[in-house]
C-alpha cells in the first residue's frame, strides 16, 4: 500500500526593523526561488507589512519594485507632523495608512491567501496583542507605530502601539498556531552597532563655533561702552556655548535615543522568542539606520542573499520538509 505523507507547515516570522525590515522581501524571494512554500505568516512592524503583502498576493516582486522606486522625498511626504496632538506622537501616520491601502488594499484578514498574523502592543496594558480579524491595513498600522514618533492606533477597544516591544521576531506565535517548521528572518539591530556620533551633531558643533567666533570678532572690533559689549558677549556665550556642545557630542538626539532604547530591548527578547524558530536568516543590515529606506536595493539583496546562504547550507533538512514523501 502506498502512502502520501502529508507536507510539514511551514511558517515564516518576519521580524521588526524599521528600513531593515525591506530584506524581509529579499528573504521571501529567495525562498521563493528555492521552492520553499509558505503557509503562514507572523510578522512585527516592518515585518507585519512585508507579511501582509505576501499574504495577500503570494509574492512580493511589486512591493519589491514600489520600494526600490522609493527616494527620500518620497519617504518625507509620508511623515505628516502632528502638530495639534503632538503630545502623542511626533507623526500622525494618516498619510502612512493612506500609502498601506495603496500597497495591500483595504481587505480584511479573511481576504488573505494565507494565515496572517500581526503582533502589536497595548500601550496601557503592556500585554502582546496578536491581531488576525478585521482591517490589514489598521494591524500593520498599529504594528509599526513605534513609541512617541508615531502616535498610537485605538483598535477593538485597545490603545496599540509597535509590536516589536513584547515580540519583536514573533516565531514563538508560529509554533502556537500550529507551523510544524519555521523560518525566521531576524533585522534586530544589535546594541554594539548603535552610533555614538551623528553628523547632525557634528555640525550643530561646526556651526556652533563659527558663530561663537564671528561674536567674539565683531565684539572686538565695536568701541565704545566695554561694560555693554562685555554683557552681550556673555549673554550670547551662554546660549553658544562650544565647550558644552563638545561635551553632548557622543549624546544621542531624542530620536537616537527613543529607537537606540528600543532596539536594546527588542535585542533582549529576541533572544527567548527566536528559540521557537527552527532555522533564522539574518541579513547584514545592521548598518543601515531607521530609516534608510531609499537604500532598498541594497537592503533587499541583503536580504536575498543570507537567505540563499542558509537555503544552501540546509538543503538536506529543507528538501525533507517541503516535499511530499512516498
Amino acid at each position: 500500500m502506498i502512502f502520501k505523507h502529508k507536507r510539514k507547515k511551514i511558517g515564516l516570522a518576519l521580524g521588526s526593523g524599521a528600513a531593515r525590515g525591506l530584506s524581509h522581501i529579499g528573504v521571501l524571494n529567495g525562498l521563493g526561488e528555492s521552492g520553499i512554500a509558505i503557509d503562514m505568516i507572523a510578522g512585527t512592524s516592518m515585518g507585519a507589512l512585508v507579511g501582509a503583502y505576501y499574504a495577500k498576493h503570494l509574492e512580493v516582486k511589486g512591493l519589491e519594485e514600489i520600494v526600490l522606486a522609493l527616494d527620500f522625498k518620497n519617504i518625507l511626504k509620508l511623515a505628516d507632523p502632528n502638530f495639534f496632538f503632538l503630545f502623542q506622537g511626533f507623526v500622525s501616520g494618516n498619510k502612512v495608512e493612506e500609502f498601506l491601502k495603496l500597497l495591500i488594499g483595504d481587505i480584511d484578514f479573511k481576504d488573505l491567501k494565507i494565515p496572517l498574523w500581526i503582533i502589536a502592543t497595548d500601550i496601557q496594558t503592556g500585554e502582546e496583542v496578536i491581531i488576525n480579524e478585521g482591517s490589514v491595513v489598521k494591524a500593520v498600522r498599529a504594528s509599526i507605530s513605534i513609541p512617541a514618533i508615531f502616535t498610537p492606533v485605538s483598535h477593538n477597544g485597545r490603545v496599540l502601539i509597535d509590536g516589536g516591544i513584547v515580540n519583536p521576531l514573533p516565531a514563538n506565535v508560529l509554533r502556537q498556531k500550529g507551523a510544524d517548521f519555521i523560518l525566521a528572518s531576524d533585522v534586530v539591530k544589535k546594541p554594539k552597532s548603535f552610533s555614538n556620533v551623528t553628523s547632525g551633531q557634528s555640525l550643530l558643533t561646526e556651526k556652533a563655533s563659527a558663530a561663537s567666533k564671528t561674536v567674539n570678532e565683531g565684539v572686538v572690533k565695536l568701541s565704545g561702552n566695554r561694560d555693554l559689549f562685555g554683557s552681550i558677549k556673555g549673554f550670547v556665550k551662554n546660549f553658544i556655548d562650544v565647550k558644552e556642545i563638545e561635551e553632548r557630542k557622543g549624546i544621542p538626539s531624542i530620536f537616537e535615543t527613543i529607537l537606540n532604547a528600543l532596539y536594546t530591548m527588542e535585542y533582549q527578547v529576541v533572544k527567548t522568542t527566536s528559540q521557537a524558530a527552527d532555522l533564522i536568516i539574518t541579513p547584514a543590515t545592521d548598518h543601515i539606520a531607521t530609516l534608510e529606506f531609499y537604500r532598498a536595493r541594497e537592503i533587499v539583496w541583503q536580504g536575498y542573499k543570507a537567505c540563499v546562504e542558509v537555503v544552501d547550507k540546509n538543503k538536506k533538512q529543507l528538501s525533507k520538509i517541503t516535499k511530499c514523501r512516498i
